[in-house]
């Protein structure tokens, strides 16, 4: 853990490096919900009018099974927002501090993140200044919460000033939360110098970058299309000893992919199961769509069977790239036995596809499989447009 004084350079540091052109995680631990058994928590979900589930939460403020059940709290939260309703949103939360549980960090850094969703910023970070009002310790764990809300503004000066300010007032250590709740917010202002750097001056104050803060800074920039950067800080993750986990391998497949080079993305996954990483269905598609991409559809098929060999059901996204792929290549067949499975399961393939699948159909004199194919996406729930859906019988009916 860092000393204080280190803590404090640290926090300089970010704003010098924030002053020179113009900002992940939040750790802490929410109690899982209980089961929805009291009437109380089922009238609260299936209130619609905003006043009376004001009232009725307002309440159960006593009820810790209302109190303490995360879906609750967020979705009544997330509903009053949804209204405009910011008035009773802060009723709710203000009065929720003045009772014992206010006393918990835990639960403020819960009434913070509320604050941050319902875009009602200032309440969320007068809630960590007051905190001391109602007899709440403040750590680090409620610096990040605070510090995370205030990141989504993306406002510069806002962000300089509370790491400059907050840990020096309320002697509070950074930690990798806090590192890496910078480095996305630069990343995603595209101050990718910027976060780099936040990172370099981290690892010398003995805060040791993880797998996260790598995985965002190689993402950024190969998004950014600077894939040497990219290379170079995955290369430094494996040389320092941080062994990259399936999110990080996802984001290199992606560029992989990107830049049409399916047999290395095809070789990435394979190590990556050599290190004991199982592949995911993210994993899968891009594969799959790097092979397409590339015109190797029967290596495309081959992936695909390997996602069935191995107790994968395939997800949309996989049926929507192989249908499309399959029907750009002229495979009408494959494509229509892939489309009528994944119908069957109320998964839709894009309208664009469908549509040049029912034209290969018909070229191939198959009107019943095409047949078929619209009367599957006319039972789609919800349903496709009408004028979508015209579109697609005239295909059939047309000469």
């Amino acid at each position: 853990m860092l000393s204080l004084r280190s803590g404090r350079r640290f926090c300089h540091a970010v704003a010098a490096v924030a002053s020179t052109e113009g900002t992940a995680v939040v750790s802490h631990c929410i109690r899982d919900p209980k089961p929805l058994e009291e009437p109380a928590l089922v009238k609260l979900k299936s209130e619609r009018d905003p006043e009376k589930l004001y009232h009725l939460f307002k309440a159960n403020a006593h009820n810790r099974l209302v109190i303490e059940n995360r879906f609750a709290f967020e979705d009544t939260v997330s509903r009053l927002a949804g209204a405009g309703r910011f008035d009773y949103i802060e009723h709710l939360l203000e009065h929720q501090k003045s009772l014992p549980q206010g006393r918990r960090e835990g639960f403020i850094v819960r009434i913070i993140m509320l604050y941050g969703k319902a875009g009602m910023t200032q309440h969320a970070m007068e809630t960590f200044y007051d905190m001391h009002l109602f007899g709440c310790r403040r750590t680090v764990k409620s610096f990040n919460a605070a510090l995370k809300v205030l990141t989504k503004t993306f406002d510069l000066g806002a962000i300089e000033e509370f790491l400059n300010d907050a840990p020096t007032r309320y002697c509070i250590e950074l930690d990798i939360f806090s590192i890496n709740i910078v480095i996305k917010a630069f990343c995603e202002m595209s101050f990718l110098d910027k976060a780099y750097l936040i990172m370099v001056e981290m690892d010398k104050l003995g805060i040791k970058p993880d797998v996260i803060t790598y995985t965002t800074l190689i993402s950024a920039f190969y998004k950014d299309n600077r894939s040497e950067i990219g290379n170079g800080l995955w290369n430094l993750m494996v040389i320092k000893g941080c062994l990259p986990n399936i999110a990080t391998f996802n984001v290199r497949i992606q560029y992989l992919v990107n830049r049409r080079r399916a047999w290395q993305a095809n070789s990435l996954m394979d190590m990556m199961q050599k290190l004991g990483i199982t592949p995911d269905e993210v994993t899968y598609n891009l594969v799959i769509k790097g092979f397409c991409q590339a015109g190797y559809i029967d290596m495309a098929k081959k992936v695909y069977s390997a996602v069935h060999a191995k107790g994968y059901k395939p997800n949309i996204k996989i049926y929507q790239t192989m249908i499309h792929y399959l029907c750009k290549g002229g495979d009408f067949d494959l494509a229509y036995t892939m489309c009528k499975d994944c119908m069957g399961k109320n998964w839709f393939p894009n309208i664009d596809t469908i549509r040049t699948l029912l034209e290969g159909l018909k070229k191939n004199e198959q009107l019943g499989k095409a047949k078929f194919i619209l009367t599957l996406a006319q039972s789609r729930v919800p349903p496709f447009p009408s004028s979508q859906l015209s579109s697609l019988k005239s295909i059939l009916f047309k000469n």
